[in-house]
């Protein structure tokens, strides 16, 4: 059983990754990813941390460092199109121009490159294409952050089933106000789809922070006795 890591070795890749990539993460995204894998360390979990929409690789640099420093040799399974967002539909209720927020393998490596770290295994394509067929039978953690209805849809129809008993999904631009006061809600589809997805009532929660953060976690029903 892994412990928790302690907060030093971690401080300075935080430090570099909000100045280089605050754009796409911020303290509290990175301390609900880093508790969520403390958690699936510390309780033994099984199998390996999947990532649906990378960008330029913070966020799967982060995991990759917590990870190490946990003495966690899971693999992290990286997916994206790597040609940007796909089309937004009207289930989105915003337009975004097709393939904005484009990256590509090669920024990703140079992301992992800077520290030194073992970069993920990539898969490359768009989620409708790869996910079905490449995602790993058995997921212990994902963060899925497709920002579309599209593409949290997918996410959400070809993890779930794969998660194991105690696994969890953290949805990047998951927006509820009806759970957290003062939520800014930019992306609307990612909610639509779990909320399409589950159900209601959804097993989603919503998870707290400044107004700035859009949060949500999935966690899977323990095994059955």
């Amino acid at each position: 059983m892994s412990a928790p890591v302690a907060a030093g070795p971690l401080e300075d890749l935080r430090s570099w990754i909000l100045s280089h990539h605050g754009e796409t993460v911020d303290p509290d995204r990175l301390a609900y990813v880093r508790a969520e894998l403390e958690r699936i360390a510390a309780d033994a979990v099984p199998g390996p941390v999947v990532e649906l929409g990378c960008f330029r690789g913070a966020m799967t640099l982060w995991m990759r460092a917590v990870l190490d420093a946990l003495g966690e040799n899971r693999e992290i399974h990286v997916f994206d199109s790597f040609e940007g967002l796909p089309e937004s539909t009207e289930a989105d209720e915003i337009v975004l121009p097709r393939g904005v927020l484009a990256a590509t393998v090669q920024d990703v490596a140079a992301t992992f490159r800077a520290w030194g770290k073992a970069e993920p295994l990539y898969h490359p394509g768009w989620f409708e294409d790869t996910l079905a067929a490449r995602l790993p039978d058995r997921i212990a953690f994902g963060y899925l952050d497709g920002d579309l209805y599209s593409s949290t849809a997918v996410s959400l129809r070809e993890c779930v089933p794969r998660l194991v008993p105690g696994g969890a999904l953290i949805l990047d631009d998951y927006a509820d106000p009806a759970a957290v006061d003062g939520v800014l809600v930019k992306l609307p589809g990612v909610k639509r789809a779990a909320d399409d997805h589950f159900g209601s009532p959804s097993p989603v929660r919503a998870l707290a922070g400044p107004p700035g953060l859009a949060l949500g976690r999935y966690l899977a029903p323990p095994a059955k006795p």
